[in-house]
């Protein structure tokens, strides 16, 4: 079992914000394997999927994003998963829009919800596949540009971008981390 966690807060005032494109390639990744059906476990939705022949849990922590350890942890436990079958996708701001960079291991960047996960597994062993939704804009705090929505005419962008990250998990599914970050970084 492999397990793939798109980050994200829950809830519709947060549908569409750059915070969330986490959830958003994991929603890509559910279309591409017949939309299953999601069941509420481990503080998240989870569906079950198979990709490229491998059995795939998709997870979307509802802890919020600052505690999804809480959620990844309870999945990783049940499944007895071993880190290196864990791929955490998650926005950065420090890559700029329509970039994705791949990782096996490494701290969590600023990325909350990605360090609160590397500390409750405790490890920084976990890959992870960051989406670039920067640069902040300058003169907004951090904070209110990650939680700000993608202006119209970015959208067209940022959905090449969910489906090349898609593309990069599927790819990391099937041949692992070191494959995947030589196609996509």
């Amino acid at each position: 079992m492999r397990l793939i966690a798109g980050l994200g807060n829950p809830g519709r005032a947060y549908e569409g914000t750059r915070h969330n494109v986490g959830f958003e390639s994991l929603e890509v990744l559910a279309r591409r394997c017949g939309s299953p059906v999601r069941r509420a476990r481990f503080q998240g939705e989870t569906a079950q999927v198979t990709i490229r022949g491998h059995s795939v849990l998709l997870l979307w922590p509802l802890t919020w994003m600052n505690l999804s350890g809480a959620s990844v942890l309870a999945a990783r436990d049940f499944y007895k998963i071993d880190h290196e079958d864990i791929l955490v996708l998650c926005d950065d701001f420090q890559l700029p829009l329509d970039a994705i960079r791949l990782r096996a291991a490494g701290s969590g960047g600023g990325q909350n919800g990605l360090a609160d996960v590397l500390a409750r597994l405790g490890t920084t062993h976990v890959p992870r596949l960051r989406i670039g939704i920067g640069p902040v804009t300058p003169g907004w705090k951090t904070a209110d540009f990650v939680l700000g929505r993608f202006a119209q005419e970015d959208r067209a962008v940022v959905q090449r971008m969910l489906e090349r990250a898609a593309d990069a998990a599927e790819e990391w599914v099937a041949l692992g981390i070191e494959a995947a970050m030589n196609r996509y970084n």
